[in-house]
Parts: structure tokens; sequence; C-alpha cells
């Protein structure tokens, strides 16, 4: 029986580029290749998708790319790659299955997802919906509103209504608010774009640096919290893994902290009661089904320091896969092997394809 060739989707045109090399780096070196073939298919921050087989260890530094388009001038035949269609080249002639690890923009938000889905290929991780519902901050937060969720106050708001001055945005930041406040992009991950702000001064500042990443923005409250995550696995029978807190080396868990400072610290299990962990977990398993979540995500959580009250921040449809990442710690310390961790995701990924096309499916052998 052949191996189940297994398309690694990396790269992007978002502003998490160089964390999705980092994340598709972890996740091939985890793959078995005594049971997969890893396809390797790069997207550059123009757009471009190459096919590339090069080294792994050129993914991180980026040098990928020139191997990929170099190829590519040498032998069209072979590196050839048409996204659409069918025949020779294509993607659905390439690859079996898809593991898209792009985050941010143009791969976590259901854009590839749907691709996916017009390809008929099956791939891993939440489909169309869940993965627009969980990248688009404002939006979940609605749904989370809706099935009585508890989350941080905030406002909502669209980078056009920065045109019309700041002195309404102020007004109603400090009644609703107060200080200090978040402002981020709705449609951002890994904390990029995220500005914390203690006073109305630097209110502007911080939206126009939200608006260079997004249309719609958001204004949360802040909370004297403690960071929490946990892992959850699965399409309708879920599996919830431990919970995790984040120890940040700077004053929040920011984009430098999460990825490139060692001073940064994470701790699992969490040093919470078992019964404040009973309850984190049941609002993570209510907020993926909620938001129609289906294979992996990352859920975040802030616990009040003074209450203990939890709140939830966000679902990580593709979350982190480095080596220092939350995800698969967290299903690690439930036993699970790295290995393991991808396997799973692949079957429920077979999983939903197969229950959504109801066998009428273009792998009816397996």
């Amino acid at each position: 029986m052949s191996k189940t060739r297994i398309g690694v989707i990396f790269g992007g045109k978002s502003g998490e580029h160089e964390v999705s090399l980092m994340s598709a780096t972890s996740v091939i070196r985890a793959i078995d290749p005594e049971k997969f073939q890893v396809v390797m298919l790069g997207i550059t921050k123009q757009g471009q998708w190459l096919l590339y087989e090069g080294p792994l260890e050129a993914l991180i530094p980026g040098t990928w790319q020139a191997k990929a388009e170099e190829d590519l001038r040498s032998d069209p035949a072979h590196f050839s790659l048409c996204i659409l269609g069918q025949g020779p080249n294509t993607l659905s002639d390439r690859i079996d299955f898809a593991l898209p690890i792009l985050h941010g923009p143009n791969g976590e938000d259901g854009t590839v997802q749907g691709l996916l889905e017009l390809l008929n290929i099956p791939y891993g991780g939440c489909g169309v919906l869940g993965a627009a519902t969980s990248m688009d901050k404002v939006t979940a937060k609605k749904v989370f509103a809706h099935e009585k969720i508890r989350q941080a106050p905030y406002i909502a708001l669209n980078a056009k209504d920065l045109n019309q001055g700041y002195e309404q945005i102020l007004d109603q930041t400090e009644k609703e608010l107060g200080y200090p406040v978040f402002v981020k992009p709705s449609n951002m991950g890994s904390s990029v774009g995220i500005s914390k702000v203690t006073g109305p001064d630097k209110l502007p500042e911080a939206l126009q640096t939200a608006a260079q990443y997004d249309d719609r923005l958001l204004i949360e409250k802040g909370i004297f919290c403690r960071e929490l995550e946990t892992s959850v696995l699965g399409n309708y029978e879920l599996t919830l893994g431990a919970v995790g807190e984040i120890l940040p080396a700077a004053e929040y868990y920011d984009y430098k902290s999460k990825y490139f400072d060692a001073a940064s610290k994470i701790c699992i299990p969490a040093d919470i009661p078992p019964e404040k962990k009973e309850e984190l977990q049941d609002m993570a398993a209510r907020a993926y089904l909620a938001l129609g979540c289906q294979g992996y995500a990352r859920i975040d959580f802030l616990m009040d320091r003074n209450t203990m009250e939890l709140y939830l921040n966000e679902i990580n449809a593709i979350p982190g896969f480095t080596h220092a990442s939350m995800f698969p710690l967290l299903c690690m310390d439930i036993g699970m092997t790295y290995p393991e961790i991808i396997e799973r995701i692949v079957e429920l990924g077979y999983e939903r394809y197969y229950a959504k096309n109801k066998g009428n499916d273009r792998y009816p052998s397996r």
C-alpha cells in the first residue's frame, strides 16, 4: 500500500510568514516517514505557490524560495505547480491530503480551506467556517456573547472610523472600558499589530498601528491577569489537552516574547485549582463547538489575578507548531507524542471529509 502524500503548506502572504516557516519545520520533522510522504508546498510573500524539494533546514532562513525557483527554471516539467484544475502537476495530482501550516490572513482564515474544498482535497484543521470565525476576533466575540461565554469588555470599530477623528472613540473608551486597554486588528495572529495602551494619549497611535493589518479593529479592556491556554483535538468528540500558563518576558505575550525571547517561560500544567481547570476546559469546549471548529485548535484565556475569574480570549485555528509552541506541548502533557498529534490531525481531517462526502469521494479505497 502506497504512503499517503501529505502536502505541508507553509509561508503565505501574511505578516506571520516567518512564524509559519518555523512551525512547518517542526511539523515536517515530526511526520512519520514510514507512514507518510511529505510534499513541501511553499507560498511566497507575493502569493506564488512553489513545489520545494530541497533541505528542510532552508525553510526558517527563507533560502528555500531561491532553491524552489531555481529548480522550477531548470526542470519545469517536474516543478511546475498548477493549483486549480485536474491532470499532471495540479495540486490534486500531487497530494492526497493537505496540512496547512499557515498563520494569519490568506491561510488561517478559511481562504486556503475554501480552496481545498473546491479541489476536493481532504485537509487537517478547521473547515472554512471554523477557520474564518476563529480568525476574525470581532465575529468570534459576537458568537461568544450569544453563547454567554465570559470575555473581556470590548469596542469594535472600522478603520474608516478613524477618519472621523478620535474624540468620540476616546470618549467611548474612557466611559465603557477605562485604561489600560489592548488595541488589536480583528484578523491577525501571533500578537502582530497589538498594542497595550495605558492612557488616551497613545490610543490614536495604537489604532493606526492595528489599521495597518486590518480594516476591522478591536479595543479590549485590559485585565490584570494570568495567561492560560489549552489545546483541543476533535471534530465532535473532543480531547482537551493540559492547561498551561504563559510567563512572558515582556509586559504581555507579544510577537517577540512568543518566538524570540528565551526569557519567556511556559508552565505546564498551570498551577491553578482543579475546579478552575475544569471550568476553563468546559468554556474551551463550548467555544470550540460554537465557532464550528474541527480538527484542532489552541484556546487562550485570561484569569483575573485578584478574583480568579476566567475570560475567554481567543481561539487559534492553526496554532504555532514550533519547538516552543504551546499546542503540541499541551497535547504531549496528556500522553501524546508529537508524531501521534500529527497522525490524529490527519485522521480527523479524513473523518470530516468522509462525513461531508458521504462516501462519494475520490478516495473510495481508504
